[in-house]
């Protein structure tokens, strides 16, 4: 079935941070504060997401105030980083907010996201993601991590459900 058609039931997008919505480079300063570098157009389509309805879901192996700092900024609500067991997580997390499969779109980049992308209605990933990524991926975006394949998909979705540059568009 083309991604396309699945497109039409998401109203959850889980990502995976470093790799997805930053571009995977941790930069340190002074030896204990660490840096990452993502896309602003990432960010806008991020918070324009939730101002729409849409539940955005981090789930990271990656530690740092940085992530929680940024996605907060954003208005994203639910960030769980340190993640050991992304899977565990993620099933907890659909349990508790009732979430179906089919609803759910996941964004990872390596081989941590996996499992996660076996168990979602669409599975996607950046254009520079693991070879094992790719390889069950939906839908592989354009984009390289940090580089907007986070615009990229929600972009997508949005257009689909006719969400997407309203009067309300125009204002972060």
């Amino acid at each position: 079935m083309n991604y396309k058609v699945k497109l039409k039931d998401i109203n959850t997008f889980i990502f995976d941070y470093d790799g997805v919505i930053s571009d995977g480079y941790i930069y340190t300063a002074n030896d204990d504060i660490i840096m990452r570098s993502g896309n602003v157009k990432d960010g806008y389509a991020i918070q324009y997401a939730i101002k729409k309805g849409y539940n955005i879901v981090i789930i990271s192996g990656g530690s740092g105030k940085s992530i929680e700092t940024r996605m907060r900024m954003l208005g994203v609500r639910d960030v769980f980083i340190s993640a050991g067991n992304k899977l565990e997580i993620y099933y907890k997390y659909c349990k508790e907010h009732n979430l179906e499969r089919k609803n759910i779109l996941y964004m990872g980049d390596d081989i941590p996201d996996y499992d996660i992308m076996q168990n979602v209605g669409v599975a996607t990933c950046p254009a520079d993601a693991a070879c094992e990524i790719k390889q069950i991926a939906d839908y592989i975006s354009d984009k390289k991590g940090g580089q907007g394949c986070v615009r990229d998909i929600v972009e997508q979705v949005l257009k689909l459900h006719n969400k997407w540059f309203n009067e309300d568009s125009k204002e972060w």
